[in-house]
């Protein structure tokens, strides 16, 4: 059982707000609630199984703000939903089997290669482009597989979901993020789910830390619809150079220890 004084638990409402107001535009929540739950005392393993009942939440929130305003079709889009808890849970099932430190190697790398897209890439817009591949084609190949990623490690899947919707399925800024927050929660309740059965989620820190996240990703949300790219853009190359740093500087990291660092 963790105990944590009052201080460490208000912190945590706080981290969750931020993260939920964060990752509801550009994804990346993860990099504010991990951390401080590990800074809290929580072990690792109960990390990342809280985290998924919290980051929920926060998903949850964004999706329905969204829909609200027609940017995300529930009813036609829950296959892929569908696809995305699918990938989630069997990523959390073999967690436990996957190498960490070959994921945790190759993510900076990875976000700072999203952001330079992002940042580089002319004509981002709200206005959907050409399609590259059909949302058949697409809800069976990319979305359980970055679903699979976000069971199997986490980190970065709403910027990976964004990069995919704009580049593949040829969302505008805006429509992507409604998308990734759909997909992005049934990956998190498919990992949940398994974490679950782990009996690894701290119930009562998870919960608080859930409406903290849900205050924040409304709050995001409607920010985002008021904006749309102007805001989304920026948002997203920040949040993926940031994580990538947060990564790199983890002084457990692979890349550290190799470099001799």
């Amino acid at each position: 059982m963790v105990e944590l004084a009052f201080e460490s638990i208000a912190l945590l409402f706080l981290a969750a707000f931020i993260a939920g107001f964060v990752d509801s535009i550009a994804g990346g929540g993860g990099l504010i609630t991990i951390p401080a739950m590990l800074i809290a005392g929580i072990p690792p393993l109960q990390t990342l199984g809280t985290n998924k009942l919290q980051s929920m939440f926060g998903s949850a929130s964004a999706t329905i703000a969204y829909a609200r305003r027609g940017h995300v079709d529930l009813r036609s889009q829950l296959p892929m939903a569908v696809m995305a808890f699918a990938g989630g849970a069997v990523g959390a099932v073999i967690a436990s089997f996957v190498p960490g430190d070959v994921l945790r190697v190759l993510m900076p790398f990875l976000l700072i290669a999203i952001a330079l897209y992002f940042a580089l890439k002319p004509n981002l817009s709200d206005e959907d482009r050409h399609q590259r591949m059909t949302p058949f084609v697409f809800g069976l190949t990319f979305v359980p597989l970055i679903g699979l990623y976000d069971g199997i490690f986490g980190p970065g899947t709403g910027s990976f979901f964004m990069l995919a919707f704009v580049s593949l399925a040829g969302f505008g800024m805006l429509k992507a993020t409604a998308h990734t927050k759909l997909l992005n929660f049934g990956s998190n309740l498919g990992a949940f789910v398994i974490f679950t059965f782990g009996g690894v989620i701290l119930w009562k820190i998870g919960l608080l830390m859930g409406l903290g996240q849900f205050l924040g990703a409304q709050a995001g949300s409607r920010l985002a619809m008021r904006s749309g790219a102007r805001l989304i853009k920026p948002l997203l190359i920040i949040t993926c150079l940031a994580l990538a740093v947060r990564l790199l500087m983890d002084p457990t990291n692979p890349v550290r220890v190799w470099a001799g660092f």
